[in-house]
């Protein structure tokens, strides 16, 4: 698709779909802290006390609505925020895209490498592009970290760890859309350690291999409650990466043995730049070097204000967003590659999830042992 062209000087007019927990905070959180830049003009809830309650958050000059294609209709907003739950992402982030709109949307994107193609038609066809939210990219930390590893300041990438190990009790999941892979489209593998594998992506770049396992061990879901992968990346460093909700002691942590250094991230929901630490092999002697690794120049937090301000960077330059197109495919396609090697038992290649894998279209692949029909047999 050709890039739109760099708007007239103002602030763009934007859209919130799905007025919840993650609008009242996160995105409204955002929006203020661009407001330089961005205008809040609508809401969209299905829920009416749940719309006004955002409306009254968020002051006054929120237009609300309970249909989207209305609001899209009428409004024709620049940006869409989506905070919807899992299974509406793709429909409502076509629809923006067709209406216009440039779109921003909570992971996951979309339940499977299909709609993600589906929604990268609708870019085609459309002005806009559509980024995911994976804000642990966007931290000053995580910055600096990407800029040694690729100017290969701390040496190869060798060896990596990827964990997600959080705990989620069985109330989490009496919310009717959790657990159960069509409105979900997965557990931890899709829903939770999609940020931290993400972001080791990030900073490893492509994947060619992998081989996992996942397993049903504690919650009563159609989906996982637990995932491990052995990853190889295509410039030969390998990895672990563990994804749980059965961990009574949280933690979300990248490591990641380079030649001169061990760079570490350990946090739970967000970083900041002492969140990383930088340790230099034994023998190492480059005090200024050292010195590099540990002061970036700034102390930005991750958050969805520091990834709103990297697509309204973008929007402005008439430019791909980061967190779209084939960068974002990636991460998808990591995660089906994860489920078809965990539920089929032998390793996955990049690239080997295509149109007729039954992996393309659900994380499940319509498995014996996984899909959701499956489960429904059992039940009768």
């Amino acid at each position: 698709m050709t890039p739109s062209s760099p708007p007239t000087p103002s602030r763009l007019r934007v859209a919130v779909v799905g007025t919840g927990g993650i609008a009242t905070g996160a995105h409204l959180s955002a929006l203020r802290a661009h407001s330089d830049r961005v205008e809040l003009v609508a809401a969209v809830d299905v829920d009416p006390g749940r719309l006004a309650d955002f409306q009254e958050a968020a002051g006054e000059g929120v237009s609300g609505y309970t249909d989207l294609a209305a609001m899209l209709g009428e409004v024709r907003p620049d940006l869409v925020l989506i905070g919807t739950p899992p299974w509406l992402h793709r429909e409502q982030t076509v629809a923006a895209l067709k209406a216009g709109a440039w779109v921003l949307c909570e992971k996951p994107l979309c339940l499977s490498l299909a709609e993600y193609d589906e929604i990268a038609a609708a870019e085609d066809a459309a002005p806009g592009f559509a980024s995911v939210f994976f804000q642990h990219r966007y931290g000053s930390g995580a910055v600096h970290a990407r800029e040694l590893i690729d100017s290969g300041a701390v040496g190869d990438p060798l060896v990596a760890h990827c964990q997600t190990t959080w705990h989620r009790d069985t109330a989490y999941y009496s919310v009717p859309w959790r657990g159960r892979w069509e409105t979900e489209g997965g557990g931890p593998t899709m829903g939770h350690g999609i940020h931290q594998y993400d972001l080791l992506l990030h900073l490893l770049g492509d994947w060619s291999e992998i081989r996992a396992m996942a397993g049903r061990l504690v919650h009563d879901v159609e989906s996982e409650d637990l995932s491990t992968a052995l990853v190889r990346f295509r410039g030969g460093a390998m990895a672990t990466v563990v994804n749980s909700v059965l961990s009574p002691d949280e933690e979300s942590r990248i490591r990641i043995d380079c030649a001169d250094a061990t760079v570490e991230l350990i946090h739970l929901y967000g970083h900041q730049n002492d969140s990383w630490t930088y340790t230099p092999r034994r023998g190492l002697d480059a005090d200024a070097r050292v010195a590099r690794w540990r002061t970036p120049a700034a102390d930005v937090p991750s958050s969805h204000a520091a990834q709103l301000g990297a697509v309204l960077d973008a929007y402005e330059a008439g430019a791909r967003p980061p967190g779209s197109g084939d960068d974002a495919r990636r991460t998808v396609e990591f995660a089906a590659a994860l489920y078809k090697s965990a539920f089929t038992g032998r390793p996955v290649q990049a690239g080997e999830i295509a149109a007729g894998d039954p992996y393309y279209t659900s994380m499940h692949g319509d498995h014996p042992d996984w899909a959701p029909t499956s489960a429904a047999k059992e039940q009768q």
